[in-house]
């Protein structure tokens, strides 16, 4: 978090938190009461002071004041540049370990740093990066079945890293990692 932030919550210890007004869409757009946030500084100061609390709830510490963030899916969204992952902070996101596709066809990533959604205007060129357990391109026939939840045996290659790829169902992802997609006010908060 940058130093102002930590500075003013210093001085002000009890601001109430805002609910309902800041959300991140699935291509990892800051929206500000559902308008997209285009001002370059602000975004990077949205990025930079983005995190989350005990409870799995997403926020950015605007000085004293904590703003919860709605998801429109995960966390983190995820953009490919080379062979690395990107997040929509700009920052890396290191160590995936497994990849995931829902019913819809959208392809998230899990590993130390949570679950992102990947970006999908990178979904078609990490499409063609799935593969067999060795390496292999898939066959057209195994490549259908693992977008239509078969995945036995297909991994994702991002890089030198070969995930395994497994279904989820969109419903299940924010209790399987963890994370609130909705903040809202608790009774403490009031």
């Amino acid at each position: 978090m940058d130093d102002a932030v930590l500075a003013a919550m210093a001085r002000w210890p009890n601001v109430p938190a805002v609910y309902g007004w800041l959300g991140l869409d699935r291509r990892g757009t800051w929206r500000l009461r559902g308008e997209a946030i285009a001002h370059p500084g602000l975004r990077d100061f949205l990025g930079r002071n983005y995190a989350n609390d005990e409870a799995g709830r997403y926020f950015v510490q605007n000085g004293p004041q904590r703003v919860y963030v709605a998801l429109d899916y995960t966390p983190w969204v995820l953009r490919l540049e080379g062979e690395a992952l990107i997040r929509h902070d700009r920052q890396p996101f290191a160590h995936p370990a497994l990849a995931l596709i829902d019913e819809a066809g959208a392809l998230l990533l899990a590993g130390d740093g949570g679950v992102g959604l990947l970006d999908d205007r990178d979904l078609s060129a990490a499409l063609d990066s799935l593969c067999d357990d060795r390496g292999r391109a898939l066959a057209e026939a195994r490549l259908e079945a693992a977008l239509t939840g078969g995945t036995r045996a297909c991994r994702l290659r991002i890089g030198a890293r070969m995930l395994p790829l497994e279904s989820i169902a969109r419903d299940a992802v924010a209790a399987r990692f963890g994370f609130d997609p909705e903040p809202q006010a608790a009774a403490e908060d009031d």
